[in-house]
């Protein structure tokens, strides 16, 4: 700075930096395109369009009476109401309507299930616990790691808990699995 400020009072005009270019023998690093999930049956699609509009519409009590008219279907290991359940998340100041919305938005996963492929939001709740530490994911993987569970939910990852946020399925069939934002092991009687 003051080189420049005694050149200039010296009459000597100082030259522009050139500006950086990569040397030529230097490649720029790519990251690789994220492999596209596998695609869904029909019969799930159409539970996912509908799942995805029951959200956007805040229509928690339909959502309910879907997940009670699915044979099979979990949103806590509570054996709580879907509806209740739901309306006490609310209560605490997390959205479930939210939640799914994003969830859906999200990449999913395949998971064979005795005769049913279970489609999985997100693709990073099939892991095992074990290849979901953080260190052992891709950076764009544990970005979204990070924002989807968040510094607790990272923690219990560390300590061998599988993964511990808001998750969805959807057999190929059409029928919605579960819808779950809590492990068995949390549970309190």
């Amino acid at each position: 700075m003051l080189a420049g400020f005694f050149l200039a009072a010296c009459g000597v005009e100082e030259e522009p930096a050139p500006p950086v270019r990569p040397e030529p023998d230097q490649t720029l690093i790519e990251l690789p395109a994220q492999p596209e999930p596998p695609p869904l049956s029909e019969a799930a699609a159409e539970i996912r369009e509908e799942l995805k509009n029951l959200a956007l519409a805040g229509r928690l009590r339909g959502l309910s009476r879907l997940g009670d008219n699915t044979d099979g279907f979990t949103s806590n290991f509570a054996g709580e109401d879907h509806y209740q359940h739901w309306r006490l998340l609310r209560r605490t100041g997390v959205d479930p309507l939210g939640q799914l919305q994003a969830l859906l938005n999200e990449p999913h996963a395949e998971r064979q299930v005795g005769d049913e492929i279970w489609y999985v939001w997100p693709d990073l709740a099939v892991l095992p616990a074990e290849e979901l530490v953080p260190e052992r994911l891709a950076f764009r993987d544990r970005a979204r790691l990070q924002e989807l569970v968040g510094d607790e939910g990272i923690e219990r990852i560390r300590n061998g808990d599988a993964y511990p946020g808001f998750r969805t399925a959807i057999a190929d069939t059409g029928r919605w699995v579960y819808f779950l934002h809590e492990t068995g092991n949390e549970v309190t009687e």
